[in-house]
């Protein structure tokens, strides 16, 4: 199915009431009430090491997406997939803005919240797994949702292993990289490559 941008403006506004505003609400509540703390990420970190991951895990986390989309698609026999640039792009700036607040509120307030009271581990896992079942929410097909592991899994491991204090930007970078190729861009690249 062709998507405009008016049809993709339908659920980015529903998504953004119903879903970005409450994580932003959580993890602003987070912050005052924690006084800022260090395990919400919100520091840069260590900015060199944060920079190098996102170069090179944005770009390959792209591709991969756009593999793994175009896998699915193909079992599933069907995508929507933008009909022109203008709605691609307008996907992608929506991405801008989902992979921080999505990130702030899994790997930031969930990992890092958890990982300060019971240690790193149980943060990881919980909250890894609360990002990927969350998107069976959103009614998402169980391959779809599977599929968000391999963002999930590695981001989660960034924010724990990563050297420096836990930051959220070059998970976030990486985010917005892999969602335009599962979603929106990665689509519109398939079909113009004639893919799909």
């Amino acid at each position: 199915m062709l998507t405009r941008i008016p049809d993709s403006w339908a659920w980015v506004r529903t998504d953004l009431a119903a879903r970005l505003l409450p994580f932003a609400a959580a993890f602003l509540i987070a912050h005052q009430l924690s006084g800022g703390a260090s395990w919400l990420g919100v520091a840069g970190g260590d900015i060199a090491v944060q920079l190098w991951f996102a170069a090179i895990a944005a770009p390959s986390m792209f591709l991969a997406a756009v593999a793994v989309q175009l896998w699915l698609t193909r079992r599933r026999g069907a995508l929507s997939v933008p009909a022109d640039a203008g709605d691609a792009l307008f996907q992608a700036a929506f991405y801008v803005v989902n992979g921080p607040l999505e990130e702030g509120f899994f790997r930031g307030l969930m990992q890092g919240g958890l990982s300060a009271a019971w240690g790193a581990p149980v943060g990881f896992v919980v909250a890894t797994a609360a990002y990927i079942l969350y998107h069976r929410l959103g009614r998402w097909t169980w391959p779809d949702t599977f599929a968000t592991a391999l963002v999930g899994i590695p981001l989660g491991l960034a924010f724990w292993l990563l050297p420096g204090p836990p930051s959220l930007l070059g998970i976030s970078i990486a985010h917005i990289a892999a969602t335009c190729g599962f979603l929106g861009p990665g689509p519109y690249l398939l079909r113009r490559l004639r893919l799909l």
